[in-house]
């Protein structure tokens, strides 16, 4: 595939050590992010099932209702790209993207990038591609590529619980705290998801901890 520039669009952020988990989200954005194929939702870092691995998840296109979800698509000019930071400097020193083309989903890296910040070219050879997972499809589609680096690609029901009404009234001054249990404000709501699964070792972490942050990129 052509190196391509890509334009920087929108991003989240997050920190992991090896073994931990964290995630970051954001369901409302700008009005010229906010319902665009760009728009970020969550990123999550954790380990696999394998300990040996670490899964990075990327999910956009937040608050997709169950019709909107049979019809939603990736876009073959938007980029999504995993930044990650090994020795804690705040740069990116490896990436790992990932592209829709010809209806499957492409991933490559982890890779050095050509270049740093807000633009970003396509990297390396493909690691892994996938077919993307349709909505009500049943089992996901899971593909196995390049030194056992795992991919899927397709829409999911949001992961991420937030009790929105609640959190209305403890801001407004008239609750004192959450409720247990809340109620989930995303239930029954879907985005679209990229999980890449990835052994440690191919991460070159120096000093026990990664850096990670998401980003969606539009071609220029």
């Amino acid at each position: 595939m052509k190196r391509k520039k890509i334009l920087l669009a929108a991003f989240a952020i997050t920190g992991i050590t090896i073994g931990g988990l964290v995630y970051a989200a954001d369901h409302r954005d700008s009005p010229a992010v906010t319902d665009q194929k760009t728009d970020i939702t969550d990123v999550y870092v954790f380990r696999g099932q394998d300990q040996n691995n670490l899964v990075f998840v990327a999910n956009t296109q937040g608050l997709l209702s169950p019709a909107a979800s049979a019809t939603a698509q990736f876009d073959e000019n938007t980029l999504i790209e995993f930044n990650i930071d090994n020795n804690n400097d705040n740069v990116e020193d490896l990436v790992i993207q990932a592209i829709i083309s010809g209806g499957k989903m492409k991933v490559y890296g982890p890779v050095k990038p050509s270049e740093t910040g807000k633009r970003s070219s396509i990297e390396g050879a493909m690691t892994v591609e996938v077919g993307i997972t349709p909505y009500g499809g049943g089992a996901p589609v899971i593909a196995t590529g390049t030194g056992g680096i795992k991919a899927f690609a397709g829409p999911r029901d949001d992961p991420f619980f937030f009790d929105l009404d609640q959190f209305k009234k403890i801001i407004g001054g008239t609750a004192p705290g959450f409720n247990n249990p809340g109620m989930d404000t995303f239930a029954g709501t879907n985005v679209m998801s990229v999980v890449v699964e990835i052994p440690k070792s191919a991460l070159n972490a120096t000093i026990g901890k990664l850096n990670v942050w998401l980003e969606t990129k539009k071609k220029s």
